[in-house]
């Protein structure tokens, strides 16, 4: 089994430059990982980097905090889409979670799920953030 088909290969660095996102690409492709997450600027560039390999492309939406609105995340995660994105690794809105606005945290994870036509959603849930309660609340919600 190939261990490495299940790692996405992610920099998410605020100074990450073209340069290192071709290198992070490189190392995906040789090493035959899963995909690529990089921030939404950089999905149009990786897409067509990657193009004809079997690296996926993967973004996040409401990174690293989550806290915009739903309509902002499915928002980024249609234009991700449209610009080439496989994959969408979403953050939970965290202060709804808190507010046990729970109707909100599940229509948020639906509506871009819905918005994202099949590919791939993973769901960021920022645990060390939570009560062990929230996570509960949070595993009912995403089953």
């Amino acid at each position: 089994m190939n261990l490495n088909s299940y790692i996405d290969h992610t920099n998410l660095s605020k100074v990450a430059t073209a340069d290192d996102i071709i290198k992070l690409c490189e190392e995906a492709k040789k090493y035959h990982f899963a995909s690529v997450c990089v921030y939404p600027y950089y999905v149009k560039a990786v897409s067509d980097y990657l193009k004809g390999s079997t690296v996926e492309v993967c973004t996040v939406v409401g990174f690293p905090n989550g806290t915009n609105t739903k309509e902002v995340k499915v928002y980024e995660a249609i234009d991700a889409v449209e610009k080439g994105a496989t994959e969408i690794d979403m953050v939970i809105n965290i202060a709804a979670l808190k507010n046990k606005d729970y109707k909100y945290v599940k229509e948020e994870i639906e509506e871009i799920r819905d918005a994202i036509d099949g590919k791939v959603l993973k769901v960021i849930i920022e645990t060390c953030l939570l009560t062990d309660d929230e996570i509960v609340k949070m595993t009912e919600i995403c089953n």
